[in-house]
């Protein structure tokens, strides 16, 4: 981050010259402008009388002259000096951040360049239709002759489009969505459904009293959310009371706030990508975040491993000869290190649970194996290494 700190000052430094030549140089030319426009006026005039040119205003026009030649050289000297303060930017660039990013991995880590190219244009068009640029994404699914199955479109097609709705204040495809998928949405545990009918109880009060009649109408659709949601029901048929007063006025005006608008549309977006097995942001926008974390960290493995000559090291393409931390954010599974070899199991080497209730890693248990019998190393217990089985987190 000091590196990218240190780029922005030099950024800064650019733009704030760009600002300050922008106004210089407007000001100059505003004034050259005017000295130059009373000057014709003055020789209009001279013109119109038939009187010879003086040598007042013959010298008049001579320091005119020069003034708009010093002027220009001033502006093009402060452009040159802009110039040197962009040049800077490039050099701080390649100051702190190293220009050979592809080499900080060997080439045997990657699969082949077809693949490669393959899967990150997936990636992008993947992150395309989650963002909802559909047309960007359509074209360059033509330009790189990428076939992308309608099957794997539908899904982003139908949540963009909700979404855009509910940008709208327009409550009815998300409901329809909604409602047509309750048992699976009530499996996950979400109260998408309440959220969106409890929206248009409130948007119904908002109309006054004129929509008292068709928001306790419209209660009715809370019923079966009674249970879960009793407190929050509670408080939109108390503000039932202040609708004659208006509820911008009353206790419960907080209901009228805009930003349940946007909790809609983050509610949504979470619990329908749950549903659809979809993750809440792309996996290009995960990875390059990611990436941003762990590359100084890469770079620096490179260079030790450079320095020591060790390069078999780092040779397995689903393992860093490290750990790295890449924070809370980018949790999204739980790991599990096993408490004898003090490694961190994966498929080839799963944890496995003894019939104690005691976990341990396949490896650990097989080097724990002695005459055909398992004694845990936390209890006494003795056991058949057959009965261990495999756990999946």
């Amino acid at each position: 981050m000091e590196q990218c700190a240190s780029v922005e000052r030099e950024v800064d430094k650019v733009l704030q010259k760009f600002q300050t030549y922008g106004q210089h140089c407007e000001q100059s030319l505003e004034e050259l402008l005017h000295y130059v426009g009373q000057l014709r006026v003055e020789l209009a005039s001279a013109a119109l009388q038939g009187t010879p040119l003086s040598a007042t205003l013959s010298l008049v026009i001579s320091q005119c002259c020069q003034k708009i030649k010093d002027t220009v050289q001033k502006l093009a000297l402060d452009h040159k000096d802009i110039h040197s303060s962009v040049s800077r930017v490039g050099k701080a660039i390649d100051r702190n951040f190293d220009s050979e990013i592809c080499g900080v991995v060997s080439d045997a880590v990657w699969d082949s360049w077809e693949k490669q190219q393959h899967i990150l244009q997936m990636a992008i068009v993947e992150h395309l239709y989650q963002r909802g640029m559909l047309s960007v994404a359509e074209e360059l699914c033509q330009e790189s002759t990428l076939n992308v199955d309608l099957d794997f479109k539908q899904p982003f097609l139908e949540l963009n489009q909700i979404l855009e709705a509910l940008h709208k204040h327009d409550l009815g495809p998300a409901l329809e969505w909604a409602i047509s998928h309750r048992q699976r949405l009530l499996e996950l545990n979400s109260s998408l459904e309440f959220k969106l009918h409890r929206l248009h109880f409130i948007h119904l009060l908002a109309g006054g009293l004129n929509k008292q009649l068709e928001a306790l109408s419209y209660a009715r659709h809370f019923q079966p959310f009674a249970q879960l949601h009793q407190r929050e029901i509670q408080v939109m048929m108390g503000s039932l009371v202040y609708l004659r007063l208006g509820l911008e006025k009353s206790p419960y005006c907080h209901l009228l706030d805009n930003s349940h608008w946007a909790e809609i549309c983050e509610t949504f977006t979470r619990d329908a990508c749950s549903l659809l097995g979809l993750s809440v942001e792309s996996p290009l926008s995960v990875s390059f975040a990611s990436g941003c974390v762990a590359l100084p960290v890469l770079m620096n493995i490179k260079a030790v491993i450079e320095q020591r000559q060790c390069t078999g090291v780092w040779s397995h393409k689903d393992e860093l000869p490290i750990e790295i931390e890449l924070g809370m954010k980018c949790w999204y599974h739980s790991v599990f290190a096993c408490p004898i070899l003090r490694q961190q199991t994966s498929d080839s080497n799963p944890p496995i649970k003894l019939i104690c209730g005691h976990v341990i890693s396949r490896d650990a248990l097989n080097k724990l194996i002695n005459g055909g019998k398992l004694k845990c190393p936390y209890c006494p217990m003795e056991q058949n290494p057959a009965d261990g089985k495999r756990i999946i987190f």
